[in-house]
């Protein structure tokens, strides 16, 4: 990697000196600095937007990193703000050479699913967030990825996804001049605090959708489980843009007195830190409620298929029930049609057929088998 400018490398940190402090510059032309950056590769479409601010205003709006690094060489106390969105290879390594950005940060930034953390490289700190935006539409929560670094005159973001509108925040920026003087931090933090809003909405359509969980699940609605489920991965996902941002604020905050904070933007920063914390408290007591649901929903579930266990066992009680008593007149009157059709046979040679009293026994022969089987089946329940 080629090797950062004079310039830079004895340039103090900005957050260890005053926002308006001017650094010293090499006179030297710009063919003859050593170390000085390569152009970048032609063809580049990554870059959203770049400007040069000084005192809190813009100065110019380059249309190339390399006029970009050309004219913050230009200016003696002056701040490149450069917005990238899935930057190729060849654009991080032009602005690692211009900027002396750390291998490791550089590698970071390429591919996205990093974890949020704020690391510091000797001037330049390297920050990896994760924003979020909630969708209404499929009730579904978008994250995207966020790198910043941020050196003694120089913000650079790099961004994996659509959230957060970063455009947004240089228009508040640019209108709040005041505050873009305090330097390359407080561009940390106002991108800070635009995560950090956006966690509001989200956080507030997912209020909703546990509000409607709770009706489904009391609804008996069987697609409500996959809801919760889902949900829940999804708030394993925003605890883990959220939690880690607690201790990076705490981490900055610890830091005001040593690198020299102003202390304006000390209580900006604390403002967001608040603001963080409360969001993770929520988002904890959001993944605790679904658990909580689908507990419930599990033992709603349990019941419910119990008392259909119980409704069917009914069923075939009463089922039985029927089917003895059927069978029990199905037997009883069987049994005088097994008596007149033994008698119905029309033998010539059959005992009974001269007998007087044949069809008076037949028929009390019928009688007698036709009680005692009532009276069996009475005292069994049957009938």
């Amino acid at each position: 990697m080629p090797q950062r400018p004079i310039r830079r490398a004895a340039r103090p940190s900005a957050w260890r000196r005053g926002p308006s402090a001017a650094p010293p510059r090499d006179p030297r032309p710009e063919p003859e600095r050593a170390g000085a950056a390569p152009a970048e590769p032609a063809g580049i479409a990554s870059v959203v937007e770049a400007a040069l601010y000084r005192d809190g205003v813009r100065v110019s709006s380059p249309g190339s990193l390399a006029e970009t690094y050309r004219e913050l060489r230009e200016q003696p106390a002056g701040m490149a703000w450069i917005g990238l969105a899935r930057p190729t290879e060849g654009e991080l390594q032009s602005l690692a050479a211009e900027f002396d950005l750390h291998p490791l940060a550089v590698e970071d930034a390429k591919e996205a699913h990093q974890r949020p953390k704020l690391e510091r490289y000797g001037d330049t700190l390297f920050v990896v967030l994760r924003a979020a935006r909630y969708l209404d539409a499929p009730e579904e929560i978008d994250f995207a990825e966020l790198h910043v670094f941020v050196g003694p005159d120089f913000v650079l973001t790099v961004r994996h996804g659509a959230a957060p509108d970063l455009s947004a925040v240089r228009r508040r920026m640019e209108e709040t001049p005041e505050l873009l003087r305090l330097g390359p931090e407080a561009v940390l933090y106002a991108i800070l605090d635009a995560v950090v809003d956006g966690y509001a909405p989200v956080v507030a359509g997912v209020q909703n959708d546990i509000d409607e969980i709770e009706t489904e699940v009391f609804r008996g609605d069987p697609e409500v489980s996959r809801r919760i489920y889902e949900l829940s991965r999804e708030m394993v996902e925003f605890q883990r843009a959220t939690r880690p941002l607690v201790g990076m604020l705490h981490g900055l905050m610890a830091g005001f007195s040593k690198y020299g904070t102003d202390e304006e933007l000390q209580r900006y920063l604390r403002d967001v830190a608040d603001h963080v914390t409360h969001t993770s408290e929520r988002v904890d007591g959001f993944r605790q409620a679904l658990t909580e649901i689908l507990t419930v929903n599990a033992t709603l579930v349990t019941q419910q298929q119990n008392a259909e266990m119980r409704a069917l066992a009914e069923a075939g009680f009463e089922q039985n029930e029927e089917i003895k008593r059927i069978s029990s007149w199905a037997a009883i009157l069987f049994a005088p049609t097994l008596v007149g059709t033994i008698y119905g046979m029309n033998f010539r040679d059959m005992p009974e057929l001269d007998w007087p009293l044949g069809y008076p026994f037949a028929i009390g022969l019928m009688g007698v088998i036709c009680v005692s089987l009532y009276l069996i089946f009475k005292r069994r329940d049957w009938l």
